[in-house]
């Protein structure tokens, strides 16, 4: 199996995640700081250059209730986007909490709030990456 790329769209931080070759586990990368969603768009093809994924996970941001949020729209038109520039097949994934559950790691692993800022991102794409891995390797 080859590499998988895990995304956490943001209008100002889209934060990245990596899965090793086998598609198990799911490892931070980085967070780019973007102006727009053509900037982000560029980020992740660079991302998929420079991890040789062959598939992507974008979060989909949805309400509790399970109903697209504005967001969910604008991450819809990123993978349109995306799908213009790549042909690697772009999967979306419920993110439902994962920023949260990604704040409370962080907090109860005492960093600051100035880290917190800066690692929550990618640490929020890996929850999504691996909670993908974990569904398809059953």
């Amino acid at each position: 199996m080859a590499r998988t790329l895990g995304i956490d769209y943001g209008r100002v931080r889209v934060g990245f995640a990596v899965s090793d070759e086998l598609g198990i586990i799911s490892t931070p990368l980085d967070v780019a700081t973007v102006t727009g969603m053509t900037q982000a768009v560029a980020a992740t093809t660079d991302r998929l250059r420079q991890t040789d994924a062959t598939e992507v996970v974008v979060g989909q941001p949805l309400n509790m209730d399970g109903s697209e949020s504005e967001l969910s729209r604008e991450v819809e038109l990123f993978i349109d986007k995306l799908k213009q520039e790549t042909d690697v097949p772009i999967h979306q994934w419920d993110e439902r909490m994962t920023s949260m559950q990604a704040e409370r790691v962080l907090i109860e692993g005492n960093v600051s709030r100035e880290k917190r800022k800066k690692v929550k991102d990618k640490l929020a794409a890996q929850l999504i990456l691996q909670s993908y891995l974990d569904s398809i390797s059953f």
